[in-house]
């Protein structure tokens, strides 16, 4: 059945997804900046599978490669990669964000999403067959004020998802974006700086979708037979939707 890596898998969509992959009997290799956490999801998933916890950051390149190109035989043969890890930081104006955060976004969200699949791919590749799955969102499609360079990172994973898809057309790989909405996890209180009232905030009054929703929907999208592959699937919680276009009116205009 082979393995499947989870990058991002100390929190939020990686570690519901650890949980769904392993009650569905996959041996798992899961991928996090911070060891305790990793070892913490470890204790709790099914004992019936393997799992090896690696302990990097997915902005180091070098890092990336090292580990995930050496993997031990009983893991090297994977099936899935599903390519969790991101963030957003900060919900302002372009005109007056923080250009660190910025950075942390590109390097995390786009970087460090192609160095983990350019380091499984050539294995999926030479044996015909394997699937990644990239986490994006629905704001790499549609903008809102302060998703800036976030959704800029959301649209590179929509983009680089289809191209693979072209790239690795009659190998036998299946490659999915998957775009949630609003989902209640660490996301918020990564982005606000760790402020849990203004995180709390974002949820108000509303029904989000939960890491286990998606990570049930990243299960479904792996389980598809070989020959079907689902391009793209994006997922709202039913109370949120689109908005209309926003149009600035100066006081006294068209009168």
């Amino acid at each position: 059945m082979g393995s499947v890596v989870i990058t991002g898998a100390s929190s939020g969509f990686g570690r519901a997804a650890a949980k769904c992959f392993s009650e569905a009997g996959f041996d798992l290799v899961l991928v996090a900046r911070r060891a305790d956490r990793l070892a913490e999801v470890k204790a709790a998933l099914s004992s019936k599978v393997d799992v090896l916890t690696i302990a990097l950051d997915v902005r180091d390149k070098d890092d990336v490669l090292a580990s995930l190109t050496a993997l031990p035989d009983q893991m090297a043969e994977v099936s899935v990669l599903i390519n969790s890890a991101g963030l957003a930081l900060g919900l302002g104006g372009a005109n007056d964000a923080d250009l660190d955060d910025w950075d942390a976004m590109v390097d995390t969200n786009i970087k460090g999403l192609m160095y983990c699949t350019r380091a499984i791919l050539p294995g999926m590749v030479t044996r015909g067959a394997g699937q990644i799955i990239n986490l994006g969102s629905v704001a790499g499609s549609w903008p809102y004020p302060g998703g800036n360079v976030y959704g800029g990172t959301k649209a590179f994973v929509q983009q680089f998802s289809r191209n693979l898809r072209a790239d690795l057309l009659g190998k036998g790989i299946r490659v999915t974006n998957i775009e949630p909405g609003m989902c209640e996890t660490e996301f918020s209180k990564v982005r606000f700086g760790g402020d849990e009232v203004q995180a709390a905030a974002v949820y108000q009054g509303m029904q989000p979708l939960s890491a286990e929703d998606v990570a049930e929907v990243i299960l479904w999208v792996a389980m598809r037979p070989p020959h079907v592959n689902v391009n793209q699937l994006e997922l709202m919680p039913v109370s949120q939707a689109w908005s209309g276009f926003s149009v600035h009116r100066e006081d006294g205009a068209g009168g």
